[in-house]
């Protein structure tokens, strides 16, 4: 692969994309379904990463990286779905025939969503944020009622773009996201194992963290710091957490901050001051807020409460 090759591809339009992958162009200048059961998709497609300027969701009949975490879990052979944000870089999406090896993909320019609340609403979703190999995998139970909502959506497209067809696609795309969201909780259940032991993990990364000079180099550790340890995003590791737990990454770091401080104050005399600079905090008064927002005392009261 040559230097040029590596270089991200910008689309800022449906049509591009279309012209580019070699696909008709989209009946929707802010919206298209491509489908390859159709006959669609034509042999040229994009061989290197690319930039979508749109949301994508994307339906593939089979997943690569199952075994990724291990043999604790149960997931489906079904395929899933794949979920990006406009403006990520996506990689080539091609099987080795030259097709695109979606079966469905749904674009939408965040455009079409203005003046609907799903324009703020979709952002809430954290799934697309969530890496390629954290894709969502489907039961066949779960493939049916996913793929019908993209028939609806196609045929809306296809056949009878009117006054209500935006109304309708939206109600559409709106229900899929919440069956998404509902597949993914089933998905961290059935995962519980992988979880628990992600889970043990952190804690692990997070008390070496603090028992070394990590905090006073770095600061504080950051969500992305932990998940980059852990190899998944950062939504991926909070959403797990909070399906576990009840709690996001952050609460965890805070919550370890917080059991380190009651060590430091309960254990040794170093000043507030000290204690703070050891745990990260650049300022002390920082340090005393987020003790006593946690602990509703201050450190000095706690401390004192030891004496």
């Amino acid at each position: 692969m040559n230097k040029e090759e590596n270089i991200p591809l910008n689309f800022a339009s449906l049509t591009e994309a279309a012209r580019a992958f070699g696909l008709a162009q989209p009946q929707h200048p802010l919206i298209t379904l491509i489908d390859s059961e159709s006959n669609k998709v034509v042999e040229t497609a994009v061989h290197q990463p690319h930039v979508l300027n749109f949301y994508k969701i994307s339906y593939k009949p089979s997943l690569s990286g199952k075994l990724k975490y291990g043999q604790h879990y149960y997931d489906f052979d079904e395929g899933g779905l794949l979920f990006a944000a406009p403006n990520q870089i996506i990689g080539p999406d091609v099987a080795g025939n030259g097709k695109i090896c979606s079966l469905y993909t749904l674009l939408i320019h965040p455009d079409f969503l203005l003046s609907y609340p799903l324009a703020k609403t979709i952002k809430q979703y954290g799934f697309f944020s969530y890496s390629a190999n954290e894709a969502l995998h489907l039961s066949d139970a779960e493939k049916d009622t996913i793929i019908s909502l993209f028939k609806i959506i196609e045929d809306e497209l296809n056949s009878r773009i009117d006054d209500f067809s935006q109304d309708v696609i939206i109600s559409q795309i709106e229900l899929l996201l919440n069956y998404a969201n509902r597949f993914y909780k089933r998905q961290f259940i059935t995962r519980k194992a992988v979880s628990n032991t992600m889970l043990q993990k952190l804690e692990e990364i997070l008390e070496e963290y603090f028992n070394t000079e990590k905090s006073v180099n770095h600061g504080i550790p950051t969500v992305q710091y932990l998940a980059d340890t852990l190899n998944i995003s950062a939504s991926y590791l909070s959403d797990m957490l909070r399906s576990l737990t009840g709690h996001n990454t952050q609460h965890h770091i805070h919550h370890k901050l917080i059991e380190k401080a009651k060590e430091k104050l309960s254990a040794t005399e170093l000043s507030i001051s000290e204690i703070a600079y050891a745990l990260g905090f650049e300022h002390p008064q920082s340090f005393s807020k987020l003790f006593k927002t946690k602990t509703s005392v201050s450190p000095l009261q706690f401390r004192q409460s030891f004496n």
